[in-house]
Parts: C-alpha cells; structure tokens; sequence
C-alpha cells in the first residue's frame, strides 16, 4: 500500500532562497560553496529545491544550512526571520 505525503516537494526551499538572497549569493554561488565542502550539486538542483520541484535529502539539508550560516531548523520552517 503506497502512503500519500501531504507535503510535496519540499518545505526548505523557500527559506534556501531567503538566506541565498540575504548572503548575496546567486545560485551557482551557492552550488560553488558546496561543492567546495565536498558534495556535488549544481546551480539547477539548488533552483529545483528553490522551486520546491525537489527533496532535499539530510545530507543536503545540513550542507545548506552550513554555508548558508543557518541551523537546519530555521531551513525547516522554525523559528521567524533569518537567524544572524
């Protein structure tokens, strides 16, 4: 029996897109620091999440939240504002 998610695609990536902008980083500035810590992504996997048109794994999820300066809590929806 297949379950049925409430939530598609993902609930990050809203707030990816809000600390990106906030650091001033463009979307393959933000690819270039990942990729720097040693996990592959690309400008277009970070503008799918962006677009909630793709999961983010934990991995991934804790990658963003280290270069984009934010707990991955914030990135999941807690909390108000962009944390400093």
């Amino acid at each position: 029996m297949r379950k049925n998610f409430l939530i598609e695609g993902n609930i990050c990536g809203d707030r990816v897109r809000v600390a990106r902008a906030y650091r001033k980083l463009e979307q393959k500035d933000l690819a270039r620091e990942i990729n720097l810590q040693g996990m592959e992504i690309t400008p277009l996997i970070i503008s799918r999440i962006e677009n909630n048109q793709r999961h983010v794994c934990d991995a991934e999820l804790l990658m963003l939240a280290k270069v984009l300066k934010v707990s991955m809590e914030w990135l999941c929806g807690e909390g108000e504002g962009l944390p400093k």
